[in-house]
């Protein structure tokens, strides 16, 4: 019997990654690849494995990707799980999703992730977790206003906003991205342009809609901390260093991208 969750896997240029994601999801009754113009072979993959391949063209304002399909496609089933094709679900979790969806209790779940970085888990540092599957209708990706400086097509940051109750899936995902370290640094380039400009626009507007951890990460990139107390926390505080030369360069690339965001928006206010 198949597990009726449609999953929906955002991606462009994942050629590399979508193979061994697709091969994982087999179980899912309805699989939709949403693409941004890939100029590789990420196309043929998802019609090879029988996934519906949908092309996204954005035009620069709301709603961008995650949300564009929960507004505009059809799903099949009640419940909706986002992944991007470098996150893999263990056998874990796909066994204990097949029993949580059935329940009424909740409307949508946070899960965990096991992360990796150049190849190697890193088992300690700072946890990440999202909050991906929700049944269809009772969540959408929070609204930005960012039409007039968002260069992205997807939701980055955005968190879902779910009417009714959250749980928590205990076991993980996998989060392996195969393309490897030149790639990271890209995206993360990307990353911090669009989070430097969301800095500058709240400054403008207002820090209050914004949650305790949130806020706290814009008054340390404001005072220029950010960078250090990333590292200090994640490699110190929560014990990174247990995972040796991975878990220092991970803590470096972070405190990096935090740098990278604070250096851009002393360039944007010039």
């Amino acid at each position: 019997m198949m597990i009726p969750i449609s999953v929906v896997i955002p991606v462009k240029n994942e050629e590399k990654n979508l193979p061994r994601s697709l091969d994982l999801l087999k179980e899912f009754s309805e699989i939709i690849v949403v693409d941004s113009g890939s100029t590789d072979s990420t196309k043929e993959i998802a019609e090879k494995w029988g996934a519906r391949f949908i092309n996204f063209e954005w035009n620069g304002k709301f709603p961008k990707k995650r949300n564009w399909v929960l507004r505009n496609e059809r799903l099949k089933n009640d419940w909706v799980l986002f992944l991007d094709a470098d996150e893999l679900p263990s056998k874990e979790f796909i066994e204990e999703i097949k029993e949580r969806i059935g329940s009424e209790d909740y409307d949508g779940y946070w899960i965990t992730f096991i992360n990796y970085f150049m190849g190697n888990q890193l088992k300690h540092g700072d946890k990440f977790r999202k909050l991906p599957l929700f049944k269809v209708g009772k969540g959408e990706y929070e609204k930005i206003e960012e039409d007039s400086w968002s260069h992205l097509d997807m939701e980055i940051h955005e968190h879902p906003i779910i009417e009714g109750n959250v749980g928590s899936i205990k076991a993980p995902i996998i989060h392996n991205d195969y393309r490897g370290l030149e790639h990271y640094i890209q995206k993360h380039n990307a990353y911090s342009s669009w989070e430097a400009r969301r800095y500058l626009k709240l400054k403008e507007e207002g820090f209050d809609q914004l949650n305790k951890r949130q806020r706290l990460k814009y008054k340390l990139i404001e005072i220029g901390l950010m960078p250090t107390a990333y590292f200090i926390g994640s490699f110190f505080l929560k014990a990174g260093f247990l995972d040796g030369r991975t878990g220092y360069d991970f803590a470096r690339f972070k405190a990096n991208y935090f740098l990278q965001i604070q250096s851009k928006i002393k360039e944007f206010q010039k």
